[in-house]
């Protein structure tokens, strides 16, 4: 027996009872994804256990030779020769083709260069589209949020999966979940606006699409999701970069957490990103209650949470909430972060760590269970390569194409449309300038395809906002002889239509460095737009403005002197020809504001959802309100609401409610619509927003047509954390505002009974 003991000890299987054994090779695709990661973990050294829970940058050496050949660097070479859990952007500066063939050379070289041939995932992003060169560039989150259309964002980022895996990628270091109110922060364009719902369900869309709905992940057609940044990222103080975060734990709960709630519990994302701050005091890469605690046990999540970049690290150099690089290297994995991204002073030190506290390994084995299991739900070990063929075919596809025209065309806000300024008609004979340092190279170009022989364009730029430097970009003095030469311009045409707003370098993300900027600390327009504007209005034509920006404006002196206000936030590549098509009126108009438009940085916070008691005082010597509300935005429809019926005054916690709204267009073109359902509670043990988005319906109603619209009100939809910090269903009154906007809309009441 003794014998048989010792034999059973030496034999690489697993072993169901001595004398019985089932073979249990991590390579035999037959067998559960458990059973072959549990196959394969007891097989790697401590060191390859640490090597896959680390990502490099593919900037320090995996990049193509003048021949389009894999060069590695020393550096990367000793990186690899442990196997890796990923690299990011691989390929990113060169086209689909020649980026599926490098990352199917530099996988084929991990695979054959680490002892059990571990795949590695290759990583991205998605602000525009996959961020890598000859993709499909799309329009920024922001923008797409203003169609409030969950399934075309669902289908464009089916379209973003689709071609990022094309490359040879894996990953995505996108959606933002944060919901962003704040906009000083130069990161603001790449969430999706301030309301907890309208977030909540363009983030599972946009998580279900790049995941191919989670079935397009172990076949190779999409790429796995990595929600961020975990948790209240885009909350951070004075709109700064790497500041603290405070959040009231009732605001943290019933604002914050649902869409990561959501991308966990419904969309299935198979990653999850810590964020750069603190929460409360607490960081957020050293905090087990967070990302154990609310993330894995309240939620149920198996994926796997990467750091910021060198986030980990920052806990002792940054933070200062840790004694040492080890010290923080063991925070931040008893917190639950399984891979550390870039840094080197981290959990590099692992190895050397297990050996003075051996407990350590069993927190390794954790995080090394959910790359691997990850590695496996997409299919690396099997199919770990890209077919060039499906490259040239997927790539750029002309119904790809269409889809960023057809979202920029649902997105394109009417801000402002005074005395019917737009459309304008190709069918006139029309002098048209086109002005302004938003105007692009094609602008011209592009209004010209839409417009036809009648209408002629005269073009200038004139002048540009800032020096353009990436890192920390600054403002250039006013140039009077081109801001003459624009209002010259104008006065030769019959209208004008000014590129006004703002550009990648006066929103963008502060990185860690000093040298390099991107949060505000004001929010008007900057330069002299606002003097451009009132100069060409004074001449007594028509003006309408086109508002590009990554992050809202308070365009005071725009919206008082444009006749007409297109607010297309950042489109597609497409985006000039799609806004030349509004302006001309083949397509009416369709987006909502996903933020509330300030008029002045002062009023801040201001998100349409505050407590009820925020708006019982104006500001001295400012306007009542917002500029915009949240959810504004005109038609070249008219759309008139009537007629709002409710099933049941009363609900229960067992019954449901419908409410339904008759909508007319009594335009005369077809158009489209957000219907949007706003809730108040009255009355609360806590004091409770204004309202708050329940749900929207986007339709579309031919010239004379009516549609009723319903919506569904459940007890889920009134729940909130009561003062006892525990999720509450409280009787009372209530009031249902179904409309236009958070500020047009027709009411009703009903009382929830217990």
């Amino acid at each position: 027996m003794k014998k048989l003991f010792s034999l059973c000890l030496l034999i690489s299987l697993v072993v169901t009872s001595c004398g019985e054994t089932v073979s249990k090779d991590y390579k035999d695709a037959s067998l559960s994804i458990d059973e072959r990661v549990e196959a394969l973990l007891p097989k790697l050294s401590l060191e390859e256990k640490v090597a896959q829970m680390r990502i490099f940058h593919a900037n320090i050496g995996a990049k193509p030779d003048e021949n389009g050949n894999l060069k590695l660097s020393d550096k990367v070479i000793e990186k690899l020769k442990l196997g890796i859990a990923g690299i990011k952007n691989p390929g990113e500066h060169i086209d689909a083709v020649a980026a599926a063939k490098l990352n199917n050379e530099l996988q084929k070289y991990i695979i054959e260069n680490n002892r059990w041939g571990i795949p590695a995932l290759f990583v991205t992003e998605s602000y525009n589209g996959v961020d890598a060169e000859g993709c499909t560039k799309f329009g920024r989150p922001m923008t797409s949020a203003a169609s409030f259309n969950p399934d075309l964002v669902r289908r464009q980022w089916d379209v973003v999966g689709r071609e990022a895996r094309l490359r040879g990628m894996h990953m995505c270091h996108s959606p933002e979940a944060d919901v962003v109110r704040d906009p000083r922060f130069g990161r603001m364009s790449e969430a999706f606006g301030e309301d907890t719902y309208l977030t909540t369900q363009m983030v599972k869309n946009a998580i279900i699409g790049v995941q191919g709905n989670y079935e397009g992940l172990g076949n190779g057609t999409h790429i796995g999701a990595v929600a961020k940044h975990f948790a209240g990222y885009g909350q951070v103080l004075g709109g700064s970069n790497f500041a603290a975060i405070e959040i009231s734990e009732r605001t943290l709960i019933d604002e914050i957490y649902p869409p990561f709630e959501a991308a966990v519990k419904e969309a299935k994302t198979l990653g999850i990103m810590a964020s750069h701050g603190d929460l409360n005091g607490v960081a957020s890469h050293g905090n087990p209650e967070l990302l154990s605690g609310v993330l894995r046990d309240q939620w149920g999540f198996e994926g796997y949470v990467v750091s910021d970049s060198n986030d980990i690290a920052r806990l002792f150099y940054f933070m200062n909430v840790a004694e040492s690089p080890e010290a923080a290297a063991q925070m931040g994995l008893e917190a639950g972060i399984d891979i550390d991204l870039y840094a080197e002073d981290s959990y590099s030190y692992l190895p050397e760590m297990v050996k003075k506290n051996p407990e350590l390994e069993k927190l390794i084995d954790r995080s090394v269970r959910r790359v691997l299991r990850t590695k496996f739900i997409l299919g690396l070990f099997d199919s770990p390569y890209i077919n060039i063929e499906d490259v040239k075919k997927g790539n750029r596809a002309a119904s790809s194409l269409e889809l960023a025209k057809e979202s920029d065309l649902e997105s394109i806000i009417l801000l402002k449309n005074e005395d019917k300024a737009l459309p304008l008609s190709k069918e006139k004979s029309l002098k048209v300038a086109l002005l302004g340092p938003l105007l692009q190279e094609n602008t011209k170009e592009m209004f010209e395809s839409v417009a036809g022989s009648n209408v002629k364009f005269m073009s200038e730029k004139g002048f540009q906002l800032t020096n353009q430097k990436g890192g920390a970009p600054k403002l250039l003095d006013r140039d009077p002889k081109a801001i003459a030469s624009l209002v010259n311009k104008a006065r030769s045409a019959d209208v004008s239509i000014l590129f006004l707003g703002g550009d990648k370098y006066t929103s963008k993300e502060a990185y860690f460095s000093n040298s390099t900027l991107g949060d505000r600390a004001t929010i008007d327009p900057v330069g002299p737009q606002d003097e451009l504007i009132e100069k060409i209005k004074a001449l007594g034509k028509p003006v309408i403005v086109v508002l590009k920006h990554r992050r809202t404006l308070s365009i005071n002196a725009i919206a008082e002197h444009a006749d007409a206000i297109l607010d297309v936030w950042d489109l597609s590549e497409f985006g000039d020809e799609s806004t030349a098509r509004i302006v001309f009126g083949e397509v009416s108009p369709s987006g909502k504001s996903p933020v509330t438009i300030p008029r002045s940085i002062g009023q801040i916070p201001f998100h349409y959802s505050m407590k009820e008691i925020n708006y019982k005082k104006e500001y001295l010597f400012l306007g009542q309100g917002p500029l915009f509300p949240f959810g504004h935005g005109l038609s070249y429809g008219d759309f008139e609401y009537s007629d709002i019926l409710i099933s049941n005054a009363e609900i229960t916690p067992d019954t449901e409610l419908e409410v339904s709204v008759k909508v007319t267009n009594n335009g005369s073109m077809k158009a489209k619509e957000v219907v949007q359902l706003y809730i108040k509670d009255e009355i609360g043990s806590v004091t409770r927003p204004d309202k708050e988005l329940k749900g929207f319906e986007k339709i579309e109603l031919a010239a004379g047509e009516s549609k009723t619209v319903s919506f569904t009100i459940t007890p889920k939809m009134l729940e909130f954390t009561g003062i006892s910090m525990e999720k509450v269903l409280e009787a009372g009154d209530y009031t249902v505002m179904v409309g236009t906007s958070s500020k047009e809309y027709l009411e009703t009441t009903f009382k929830l009974k217990k």
